[in-house]
């Protein structure tokens, strides 16, 4: 009995020992090739990284410190995604009469986008010939999110969230230049513009020219300045005023060939049923590809209705983390979908947390096919040779730079890793890089 124990406890301590000089080794990796690097060593930089058969850290440094996590923040909206809307995404809610059909807006982010070739329910309302009616009563949030940068109101990135978003909530100006022939017989080159979808909304023409094609929208109104630029051809995405559903009844006017009906907010329409658009996984894939941060907002608001019967971020994130969410290591300060908010706070173990999560009730086959892998999405031109080893979720904002998701080494050993920096004087290429060439040296190495 003796000598069982004791070759059990040797083998612990082996095993203990070993686990401390693999620490002890990335911990000098670290060190040598992330933390000392020039433009990052006076940043604040959070890394951890987990064994997942051995269900241990590996490695921790300021893990349990707070971070702005910038788009890392996705992954807990795609886990609640995963975890509540089923796999298919509910497109619109009705009832339905035999004269009308009366329609709530269910926050699907999918309808009318270009991405979605195939579109179920913008085809069911346009074959159905019947008046149709819609109200947003389940409608309790803003456009734009808490802490969310006002001025990057006229940028793609911050479209607005809505109760039926339609087009991802953007307008597609694109410039073509041709060779037209003037009235003296020389040719000259003339500037076409169009819109995708085309609007009704005012356009204002800049008589000056510019190198570069751009519109610009009003603050708070759907009135656009183009300015001509000398590309041949260039589009370029500008958001819209939702003002609810509004805008998005007028865009959907033309589309469907009929009028929609709204009704006030404090109507109660006696919606019982859901049309389904597409299947959530596709959905979550370019969400994550992309980084598409309407996506993320909108899937958000999906869930807040599943669980609370209407759409209010910070009640569906109160909800989560009092939930399924309640066994986080430290408890994030988590106020938007898709991480554009500086307000944002979460430490490199959440993420591991989360991701241990997700792969343990979701499986790696499904959430390999969402998240971008190596040289692809976000990620591509980086970890290039690790494809099938690599997938991740990237995060980026001014002076922010995040990554974290799944690894699995050389050696064939699999690792969940979250690594944060905040406020870097360098330039978020090189930080990436610097956090690619560790993370490689961990999978060369361990």
């Amino acid at each position: 009995m003796r000598s069982i124990l004791n070759i059990s406890c040797f083998c612990a301590a082996a095993l203990t020992l070993a686990s401390c000089t693999a620490g002890k080794r990335i911990n000098r990796s670290a060190e040598r090739i992330l933390l000392g690097q020039e433009g990052i060593r006076n940043a604040h930089v959070g890394i951890s990284l987990f064994d997942v058969d051995k269900e241990k850290y590996l490695y921790n440094h300021q893990a349990d410190k707070y971070f702005v996590p910038a788009s890392n923040t996705k992954l807990f909206s795609l886990y609640a995604a995963l975890r509540f809307l089923g796999d298919s995404l509910p497109g619109i809610r009705y009832h339905e009469t035999p004269d009308s059909i009366y329609l709530e807006a269910a926050g699907d982010p999918t309808l009318l986008h270009p991405d979605f070739k195939e579109q179920p329910v913008i085809d069911w309302l346009k074959k159905s010939g019947k008046e149709l009616v819609i109200g947003d009563r389940n409608w309790n949030e803003k456009e734009f999110g808490y802490g969310w940068s006002w001025d990057d109101f006229n940028s793609a990135y911050m479209a607005e969230r809505s109760p039926l978003p339609v087009y991802g909530n953007v307008i597609r100006w694109t410039q073509v230049m041709e060779k037209t022939e003037t009235p003296d017989g020389k040719m000259a080159d003339e500037a076409f513009v169009f819109s995708e979808p085309e609007v009704s909304w005012k356009v204002r023409f800049n008589p000056a020219k510019s190198n570069n094609f751009v519109v610009v929208r009003e603050r708070n109104d759907n009135i656009f300045y183009v300015t001509e630029g000398k590309e041949i051809l260039r589009t370029v995405e500008v958001p819209f005023v939702t003002n609810g559903v509004l805008s998005a009844v007028d865009l959907l006017r033309d589309t469907i060939g009929r009028s929609v009906l709204y009704v006030p907010a404090g109507v109660t329409l006696p919606v019982t049923n859901i049309r389904y658009s597409q299947r959530t996984d596709s959905m979550l894939s370019v969400m994550m590809h992309r980084s598409d941060n309407l996506f993320a907002e909108q899937v958000l608001l999906m869930v807040s209705q599943q669980l609370t019967g209407g759409m209010k971020t910070s009640l569906v994130i109160d909800t989560l983390l009092k939930t399924d969410l309640n066994g986080l290591p430290q408890a994030p300060r988590w106020v938007d979908g898709s991480g554009l908010s500086r307000y944002n706070q979460f430490t490199p173990q959440d993420f591991v947390w989360i991701l241990q999560k997700m792969l343990n009730e979701f499986g790696a086959g499904r959430l390999n096919t969402i998240l971008p892998g190596a040289n692809q999405g976000t990620l591509a031109s980086y970890y290039k040779g690790l494809e099938g080893a690599f997938y991740a979720k990237t995060g980026t904002l001014s002076g922010q730079v995040a990554l974290s998701g799944y690894l699995t080494t050389r050696k064939g050993r699999r690792l969940i890793f979250s690594v944060l920096v905040n406020n870097h004087q360098t330039s978020a290429v090189v930080v990436r890089r610097g956090v690619e060439s560790f993370l490689r040296d961990v999978y060369e190495n361990y």
